[in-house]
C-alpha cells in the first residue's frame, strides 16, 4: 500500500511541481510523512495502520521526484551531478541507519510502533529547515519572477559567472515561448506532440522501469529471503547479511558522488549494466547447483525423530531419490529439513515443519532449514549479491534521477518527471509483488 500511494504521490507531484513550484512540494510531502508516521504508530488495528502507510507513500513518491529535481535546479551546472548523486546515498545511507535503528528497537516495548513512529521526527526537521531554503531558481524564472530568480542564482554562482547563469536561462524560457507560443500553456497533448520532449520521455521512462526491473528491491526488501535460499539457516544471520547490503547499497552512492561528473552518465550506465548482469549470472548459478545438489534425506536420520516425520516423505513411493529440495517442496502439511548433526552436507532429516520440530532440531546441534538447502556454494551466492549492489548503485541506482532532472525543457520538467518517477514505483509494485511468486515457482 506503501508503494500504491506513491505511484499517486508520483503522479500527482509532477503537476504540483510545475504549478506550485519544487520547494512547497517538499513541505506537503514532509507533513504527509509526518501524519503518516502518526497514524501508524497509534493505529489501534491493521486498517489505520495501511491508512498511515498510504499517507507515507504518497509523501514518497512525492519526494521521489521532487528531490533530485530541486537538488538540480538549485545547483552549480559542474557539481550537479554529484549533489543528485549525494541524495541517493543519504537514501541508501538512511535505509542502512533504518536497519540499525529498527535493530536498537527490537528489545523496547511497543517495538513495531517506535520503528513506524520515529519516522515522524526527520519528517518534522526537514519541514523546518525547507521553511529557511528558497525556492527553485529557475521555477521562478519560468513563472515571470526574474528579480527573485536572479537573487537566489547570485548565491549560488560565483559572481563571474552569474550574469552568463540568468543569460542562459533566459534565452532557454524565451526559446520554449517562441517555439510554443507561451511558456505556461503546457499539458501532455502538447508534450507527446514536441518530438524532443517525447524522445527525452521515452528515455526517462526507461531508465526507470528498466532500474526497477532489474532488481533491486526485489533484492532490498528480500535480501534475508535471498540469504537463507542460499543455505544460511539463521534468521540472525540472514538479517545480519541484510545490513551488510544495505552498507554496500550506501558505498556504491559515495562512488556514483565521484564518478558521476568524471566519466559521464551514459559511460557509468552501460559500466553498471554490465556487472549487473554478470552478478545476476552468478546468483542463478549458485541457485541451480544448490538446488540440484542438496543433501539426501536418510530414512535413519528422520526415524530418529518419532511421530514428527513429514506425511509427504512418509507415504512417497520413491522416498529413497528425496533429497532436501524435494521435502521443502512438501505442502500437505509444510515440511523442513534438519541436518545431519555430524556435518551439514550429509544426509538429513525431513520433518513437519513448525517451531517445536525447529527447537527439537536445534537441540540436537543440527540446522534447521525450511527456505534453503545446505550447500557448500552458499558464500558464492554473498559475493555475486555484493558484487550485483556495488555495480547497481553507482549507475543504475543514481543515474535514473539524475537524467530525469536534466534531459527536459525547463517547462517541461515537473511534468515529464512526475511521469518517469510514476512508471519507476508501477515498476517497483510488479517487482514487489511478483518476487515471492516467483521463488514459489
Amino acid at each position: 500500500m506503501a508503494v500504491a500511494g506513491a505511484i499517486i504521490g508520483a503522479a500527482v507531484g509532477g503537476w504540483m511541481n510545475d504549478r506550485f513550484g519544487r520547494r512547497r512540494v517538499l513541505l506537503i510531502a514532509d507533513f504527509l510523512f509526518f501524519v503518516g508516521a502518526v497514524i501508524m504508530a497509534s493505529a489501534p488495528g491493521a486498517a489505520l495502520l495501511i491508512v498511515g502507510r498510504i499517507f507515507v507513500g504518497l509523501g514518497v513518491g512525492m519526494a521521489s521526484m521532487t528531490s533530485p529535481l530541486y537538488i538540480s535546479e538549485a545547483s552549480p551546472a559542474k557539481i550537479r551531478g554529484a549533489l543528485v548523486s549525494t541524495n541517493g546515498f543519504l537514501i541508501t545511507g538512511g535505509q542502512f541507519l533504518s536497519y540499525l535503528i529498527n535493530l536498537a528497537f527490537t528489545k523496547a516495548p511497543g517495538t513495531w510502533r517506535w520503528m513506524v513512529g520515529v519516522a515522524g521526527f526527520p519528517a518534522l526537521l526537514q519541514f523546518i529547515l525547507m521553511l529557511l531554503l528558497p525556492e527553485s531558481p529557475r521555477w521562478l524564472y519560468r513563472k515571470g519572477r526574474e528579480e527573485a530568480a536572479k537573487v537566489i542564482l547570485r548565491k549560488i554562482y560565483p559572481a563571474h559567472e552569474v550574469e552568463q547563469e540568468i543569460q542562459d536561462l533566459k534565452e532557454s524560457v524565451e526559446a520554449e515561448i517562441k517555439e510554443e507560443g507561451s511558456s505556461e500553456k503546457m499539458n501532455i497533448i502538447k508534450l507527446l506532440k514536441t518530438k524532443a520532449v517525447r524522445r527525452g520521455l521515452t528515455a526517462g521512462v526507461g531508465l526507470q522501469v528498466f532500474q526497477q526491473f532489474v532488481g533491486i528491491n526485489t533484492v532490498m526488501y528480500y535480501s534475508p529471503t535471498i540469504v537463507q535460499l542460499a543455505g544460511f539457516a539463521s534468521n540472525r544471520t540472514a538479517l545480519l547479511l541484510s545490513l551488510v547490503t544495505a552498507g554496500l547499497n550506501a558505498f556504491g552512492s559515495i562512488v556514483s558522488i565521484y564518478f558521476i561528473d568524471r566519466t559521464g552518465r551514459k559511460k557509468l550506465l552501460i559500466i553498471s549494466l554490465t556487472g549487473v548482469v554478470v552478478s545476476l549470472g552468478v546468483l542463478s548459478g549458485v541457485f541451480h547447483e544448490t538446488t540440484t545438489h542438496s543433501p539426501m534425506v536418510s530414512r535413519v536420520e528422520t526415524s530418529h525423530f518419532s511421530n514428527i516425520t513429514c506425511p509427504d516423505y512418509s507415504s512417497a513411493l520413491n522416498s529413497g531419490a528425496w533429497d532436501c529440495m524435494t521435502c521443502l517442496k512438501a505442502s500437505s502439511p509444510d515440511c523442513g529439513f534438519c541436518s545431519s548433526p555430524t556435518n551439514k552436507l550429509l544426509p538429513g532429516a525431513c520433518l513437519i515443519s513448525n517451531d517445536t520440530v525447529k527447537d527439537m532440531c536445534h537441540k540436537e546441534t543440527r540446522l534447521w532449514y525450511t527456505r534453503g538447502c545446505p550447500s557448500k556454494y552458499g558464500w558464492l551466492a554473498l559475493i555475486g549479491l555484493a558484487l550485483y549492489i556495488i555495480f547497481f548503485s553507482p549507475g543504475m541506482g543514481s543515474v535514473p534521477w539524475i537524467m530525469n532532472s536534466e534531459i527536459y525543457p525547463l517547462r517541461f520538467r515537473g511534468l515529464c518527471g512526475g511521469i518517469a518517477a510514476t512508471a519507476n514505483w508501477i515498476s517497483n509494485l510488479i517487482v514487489a509483488q511478483s518476487f515471492l511468486s516467483l521463488k514459489e515457482a
